[in-house]
């Protein structure tokens, strides 16, 4: 199973939100860049960004420090936020990034996602973020009324290869992930499923590993100290 740091970046600055919250942030560093190569320095095998800006907007807001952590770092970088046009994705690719990741559009724009995954295959994947097991959307400040499993389902159908699953409620909250939720969605498609919301301890990621997920992303437990990335690292977990 894969770990992800998270590097979640608003107004240029790696932040961290509580339940997706604009009005509940902390910042943990003015330089996005100089944290991803903490991670690389630690033995990060794949990156997560999101544009938190991009995910209220619809504009890649902070293409200039993505573009920066792309030149500076070696490991993959996937990112997501506010990616719901060819162009956007193609922006994206063209620094460098190597998997794109769409949140909102899967929703509410289903020709966009099926061109995205025909003219760019694996690079493509998407982001469900739900609540209560129903999809929420637009930087997770509205609600809809598809739930999460069956998206899953449908976005099999299409031909993605990737998903992250956030559970709003735990992300932030460093109260472990919702083992259950995650657990029917990897049994229910072939998709590779990312964890993603509430890691918190090397329990949490154990338990997800025996669920078979391709992989986890951790972001406040790291930044708060309560999870060493480097000790996970040397352990193997």
């Amino acid at each position: 199973m894969i770990l992800f740091p998270a590097i979640d970046i608003r107004n240029g600055k790696c932040v961290r939100l509580i339940q997706g919250d604009y009005a509940k942030e902390k910042v943990y560093s003015d330089s996005p860049t100089n944290i991803a190569l903490q991670w690389e320095k630690q033995q990060a095998e794949y990156l997560h960004i999101v544009d938190l800006d991009g995910a209220k907007t619809g504009d890649p807001m902070n293409s200039a420090t993505i573009q920066s952590i792309v030149n500076n770092t070696v490991i993959p970088i996937q990112i997501g936020g506010g990616i719901r046009s060819m162009d956007i994705i193609e922006t994206y690719l063209s620094l460098g990034v190597n998997r794109v990741i769409i949140g909102t559009a899967a929703i509410n724009d289903k020709v966009f996602l099926q061109r995205a995954v025909e003219k760019y295959k694996d690079k493509i994947a998407v982001s469900i973020d739900a609540r209560n097991g129903y999809v929420a959307t637009n930087g997770w400040v509205e609600m809809s009324n598809v739930k999460a499993i069956d998206l899953v389902k449908e976005l099999e159908q299409f031909g993605i290869g990737t998903v992250i699953y956030t559970d709003i409620l735990k992300d932030g909250m460093v109260s472990g992930p919702n083992f259950s939720e995650l657990r029917a969605m990897n049994e229910a498609t072939s998709i590779n499923i990312i964890a993603s919301g509430g890691v918190s301890s090397k329990d949490d990621i154990e338990r997800l590993r025996s669920l078979d997920l391709y992989g986890a992303i951790i972001g406040k437990a790291l930044y708060d100290g309560s999870l060493s990335f480097q000790s996970l690292m040397e352990g193997q977990y």
